[in-house]
């Protein structure tokens, strides 16, 4: 028996795609299970109901294969777990189609192997990209996220207060703003040097 598994990563998001193209293999909506949680974690509702259902023999089939898991160790464990019992899993929109219902095809375990790996691969890029993107944003002095609530005029004054010389806590009593909010806010104090600059012609050796 064939059985669907859809997951999407929050309650805003839609399965109706992932769902759709299960039913059109012909996967009847009593025996498609589905998330709305991050694929981050095991602990899915959806995900344990059809792996407590699943018998010997049965296929579990994913619109692709990162709706088990978010990365190669949680997918590979996940597909050995249920190889274990001789369930398969077979995928449909991947680019690499994956079916571990037959263990004895090299090909297809490969298969699995390299999937699961571009998986990991694209979302560790992500992660890099994301990172980077938010350092350059920090040196070029922008923030990124959520729009600052603190008035504009306290976060200058507060600036002005500490560039003369006060305290975090003499700021926190003249501004009203508080601590945390001024560690977020406040741009970082420029580098102190750590090495001797280099004498020039205009500054003679005394």
């Amino acid at each position: 028996m064939e059985l669907g598994y859809a997951r999407v990563s929050t309650v805003k998001q839609d399965l109706d795609r992932q769902i759709d193209a299960l039913a059109q293999t012909g996967i009847a909506a009593e025996r498609i299970y589905v998330d709305k949680k991050s694929g981050s974690t095991v602990d899915r509702p959806g995900l344990r109901a059809v792996m407590e259902y699943a018998r010997d023999g049965d296929v579990i089939v994913v619109h692709t294969l990162d709706r088990l898991g978010r990365t190669v160790r949680d997918t590979l464990n996940l597909i050995h777990d249920l190889s274990e019992r001789n369930i398969g899993v077979r995928n449909l929109a991947d680019p690499i189609r994956v079916d571990s219902s037959n263990p004895d095809d090299p090909m297809a375990q490969l298969s699995v192997v390299l999937l699961a790996l571009f998986g990991q691969m694209e979302r560790t890029y992500t992660l890099e990209r994301a990172a980077h993107a938010r350092a350059v944003a920090t040196a070029k002095g922008r923030r990124i996220g959520r729009p600052s609530v603190v008035d504009p005029d306290k976060l200058a004054y507060a600036e002005h207060l500490r560039t003369t010389g006060h305290t975090i806590a003499d700021i926190v009593a003249k501004t009203g703003i508080t601590r945390t909010s001024l560690y977020r806010h406040l741009p970082p104090r420029p580098p102190e040097a750590v090495t001797v600059a280099p004498k020039t012609a205009a500054d003679p050796e005394t």
